[in-house]
């Protein structure tokens, strides 16, 4: 307690820093993921990606965003124990801040597509072996992450290989492909808008005090895809035939009209992404603001204010405009070639994985969604379209990424503890 008494705004200054620079490593490689498809098939430039990413971040965040966050991530760790020793909490919050911004640094410089949540979790699980006791950590828990693993790519690349084939069987492998993409580019599009209006409106309108039954979130769920699909019709009406370019692509219209679909979803990939995992990136920042302001208080909940939202939008964008593009690069080129229908498809993989994890509770990531969707897309062309190279050094550095985040929170915890000066709790 006069630990936090003494040095409260050295370490509110601290968690302000450590929170920015970890939630410029969630734009680095979190949300360039949400991005690489539409970069990647050259739907948008990296630019209007960071516009896009600029805009839709910092709505879904504002609009959708949870007002109240779990600080202790997802019940991994048990605090209770040094509920006397609030300081202790202190500094894994940090430690755990700063080893989640060093690991997405090196990852992102790297262009490893690594789970920013997987990240904040290594970090929590090292501190809390050090810093409180092996006993504290949810091991049950950690075993339905590394179960992930397996899960979410596995998801994401069989659903996004069924909209792949259905493409190819209702638009590409036709007598007039254009004629077909223009008759059913308006379903696609209403696809989009309707499953991720789901994912928000499932999870993401706390911000609000909007509570919807099942019934009521399909129903304007509907609605907006609607919308959505009229508004794709209008754009797609306006695209015509290439005759130079289909001579020597007999896909390139098709391409043409699906273009307008990726810039939906990139639209609302980064609102999703903003309203379900902006708040959740920054929960240690959290935590340390209501224990400081608290004067010490231990609890499993606290209120997020305002401005650390604008502090996570700020640092997303910020991490997306400057070394994003490495992780962009990985997803939308090197693991297979992407163009507009299969970066739609993936996209859209994604974010019907999402809502179907957040219904049933399924241990999922976004960025191995992703990873497992752009493989989805390619697997359709043979197993010879995927770099497997690439795919090797993806899983090695997810493998790696708990273990790293753990590592660093636990030499990062023992030099605050140093620092200021205060013995650890009673291991248990």
């Amino acid at each position: 307690m006069e630990i936090i008494a003494e040095y409260g705004t050295v370490l509110m200054i601290l968690a302000i820093v450590f929170g920015l620079y970890m939630t410029w490593g969630i734009g680095a490689n979190d949300v360039a993921n949400a991005m690489g498809t539409s970069v990647g098939s050259c739907a948008i430039t990296v630019k209007q990606a960071i516009i896009i990413a600029a805009i839709f971040e910092f709505l879904g965040a504002f609009i959708a965003g949870g007002s109240v966050t779990n600080t202790i991530r997802k019940g991994i760790i048990d605090p209770g124990t040094i509920s006397g020793t609030p300081e202790i909490l202190v500094f894994g919050m940090l430690a755990a801040l700063l080893a989640a911004g060093v690991w997405l640094m090196i990852a992102s410089w790297q262009g490893w597509p690594v789970s920013t949540t997987h990240t904040i979790i290594g970090g929590l699980v090292g501190f809390a072996i050090v810093g409180i006791g092996f006993s504290s950590v949810n091991w049950g828990k950690i075993g339905q992450i590394a179960a992930s693993w397996v899960i979410s790519p596995l998801l994401g690349g069989v659903i996004a290989y069924f909209l792949m084939i259905s493409i190819q069987k209702l638009i590409l492998r036709t007598d007039q492909p254009f004629q077909n993409a223009r008759k059913w580019g308006p379903m696609y599009v209403f696809l989009v808008g309707w499953i991720v209006s789901l994912v928000t409106l499932f999870k993401g309108l706390k911000h609000l005090h909007l509570d919807f039954s099942p019934t009521t979130s399909f129903f304007l769920s509907v609605i907006f895809g609607l919308s959505m699909a009229y508004i794709g019709k209008r754009m797609i009406d306006k695209i015509h035939v290439d005759a130079a370019a289909d001579r020597e692509f007999h896909f390139a219209s098709v391409e043409k009209a699906f273009a307008p679909m990726m810039i939906f979803t990139a639209c609302a990939m980064a609102f999703a992404h903003g309203s379900n995992d902006v708040a959740n990136g920054i929960g240690p920042l959290a935590a340390v603001v209501s224990l400081v302001s608290s004067g010490g208080e231990v609890a499993q909940k606290a209120d997020l204010p305002l401005w650390v939202l604008v502090l996570g939008g700020v640092g997303i964008v910020t991490g997306l405009s400057t070394i994003g593009y490495r992780v962009m690069r990985t997803i939308g080129t090197q693991i297979t070639s992407l163009t507009p229908t299969r970066g739609y498809c993936a996209t859209l993989a994604a974010a019907t994985t999402v809502v179907l994890a957040s219904k049933t509770g399924l241990p999922v990531s976004t960025t191995h969604i992703a990873v497992g969707a752009v493989m989805g897309v390619g697997m359709t062309s043979g197993l010879a379209a995927i770099d497997l190279r690439v795919i090797r050094d993806i899983v090695a550095s997810w493998l790696i990424t708990i273990p790293a985040g753990a590592g660093l929170a636990m030499v990062f915890f023992f030099t605050l503890k140093g620092i200021f000066g205060t013995s650890c709790a009673p291991c248990t």
